[in-house]
């Protein structure tokens, strides 16, 4: 697959995955949709790994990394998809956009990475700044909005935490083998998620969107966005894979104010402005900066 083309999938599938957790919820409940989407997603891939013959390891580093894959789609998942009772999908995508920062502040931590510069600590100021904007009007509405977007910021910290765990193991093998691991690993704590928190399946309550968007997000978010994301990022710069998280959070927005009639205050817009710009600053403000000063 071209790479130019594993890049659109991945920015197409992120910037939809938001409003597809929205839907998929809507009329069934979050933990059985997210558990759902994982069984899609796991018998699509047993197919593909019987077919294909991908070999996937089972040694002690392939199953570390099987497990710090399954902390961020479980933790992240899970939290998200019982926020989307009541945040909208494009500030889902927004703050999940804030990942790249609190990686960086992970991996200060857990690998040792130098101490952001002044540059990026401006940045992340002003990203608490937009977030807050973002928040307002959501916070100020009710309670349980409010307690949404703490779901959301959990999730996020628990998908930074995965990425930078990740980074710990030592261990190369096909990303279609990582995708099938993480889900063997993952599947199951849904499943003892959902029966803890609800156990029941009201069939007759489901819409056809809720079942359409659930094998999406099976087919496309579990499978296919995961693997475009790991072809992209073997053959792509860290620059240019960070500038989805510039691109998604805008088209999110923009998909959830048109296809699902989200709101957009003037507060949000300001605050999601705030973000992105932050997160350029954050991404890229180092190398401006450098570049300039070389040009004088």
């Amino acid at each position: 697959m071209p790479i130019k083309v594993s890049y659109f999938i991945m920015v197409l599938i992120w910037s939809t995955t938001p409003l597809g957790i929205v839907w998929s919820s809507d009329t069934v409940s979050p933990t059985l949709a997210v558990l759902l989407r994982m069984l899609v997603g796991l018998t699509l891939g047993a197919v593909i790994i019987a077919i294909t013959r991908i070999r996937v390891p089972w040694n002690k580093n392939a199953c570390l990394l099987y497990f710090y894959s399954s902390i961020g789609i479980f933790g992240g998942m899970l939290l998200s998809y019982m926020a989307a009772k009541t945040v909208p999908s494009g500030i889902i995508s927004l703050m999940f956009g804030l990942a790249p920062i609190l990686s960086g502040l992970l991996a200060q931590q857990l690998l040792n990475e130098p101490k952001f510069s002044a540059i990026k600590l401006i940045a992340l100021a002003c990203a608490l700044i937009g977030l807050y904007f973002v928040s307002y009007n959501q916070i100020k509405h009710s309670q349980t909005q409010g307690l949404g977007l703490l779901y959301v910021f959990i999730a996020v910290c628990f998908f930074s935490l995965s990425g930078v765990m990740i980074k710990r193991v030592k261990i190369a093998i096909h990303p279609m083998a990582t995708t099938f691991g993480a889900l063997v690993f993952v599947t199951p704590l849904f499943f003892i998620a959902w029966l803890l928190l609800d156990g029941e399946l009201n069939i007759q309550n489901w819409s056809a969107k809720s079942i359409w968007a659930i094998g999406y997000l099976g087919v496309f978010g579990s499978l296919l966005g995961a693997l475009a994301y790991f072809h992209v990022l073997q053959n792509l710069n860290a620059s240019t894979v960070a500038l989805t998280t510039l691109i998604t959070p805008s088209f999110a927005l923009g998909l959830g104010a048109w296809l699902n009639n989200e709101p957009l205050s003037k507060e949000l817009i300001s605050g999601a402005v705030i973000i992105l710009l932050s997160l350029g600053v954050f991404q890229f403000g180092e190398q401006i900066v450098n570049r300039s000063k070389q040009k004088i």
